[in-house]
């Protein structure tokens, strides 16, 4: 491989486009099914899915807009409608008040737990369903290498 070429080999080629269509098409698939059967997107149930998995349902919202791979004010609007519908909580972080939490409610929590069989089966339908044990294995070390220099990438 010519590694002074400024063009993709049609091996990376091949690669790149394919990761190109999971990375565009699998979020519009997991989008298009989640608001079919649950009225919400993908990036909301990520959040609500999150905030169920730490401790006490609670984090600070930076902390979830990092996790959930999110900025700021795209994670403060879905708070806005998460509110409005009983889904989570804010208040002010007791221990660093410059800080807020969000709280996973009771409400939030069985909107998840309504949304989540159908949404695993779609995500083992188009993921996992393909590929042998050991290629999930490979994909995802591979996907965690990428995925660490995207996000260090992104933090500058």
């Amino acid at each position: 491989m010519d590694t002074q070429s400024p063009w993709l080999d049609g091996d990376q080629q091949d690669l790149w486009q394919a990761l190109l269509t999971v990375v565009i098409a699998l979020p519009a698939a997991l989008d298009r099914q989640l608001q079919r059967d649950s009225g919400i997107s993908n990036f909301e149930y990520g959040v609500l899915a999150r905030l169920s998995m730490v401790d006490e349902a609670t984090m600070r919202l930076s902390d979830l807009a990092r996790e959930c791979d999110s900025t700021q004010p795209r994670l403060s609007k879905v708070m806005d409608r998460f509110e409005a519908r009983d889904w989570v909580v804010r208040r002010t972080d007791p221990t660093d008040g410059r800080y807020t939490l969000a709280a996973l409610t009771d409400a939030g929590r069985r909107k998840l737990a309504e949304s989540a069989p159908e949404h695993v089966a779609q995500v083992k339908r188009l993921v996992f369903d393909p590929l042998t044990a050991a290629q999930q294995r490979q994909l995802g070390t591979a996907l965690a290498r990428v995925a660490a220099t995207v996000r260090r990438e992104l933090e500058g």
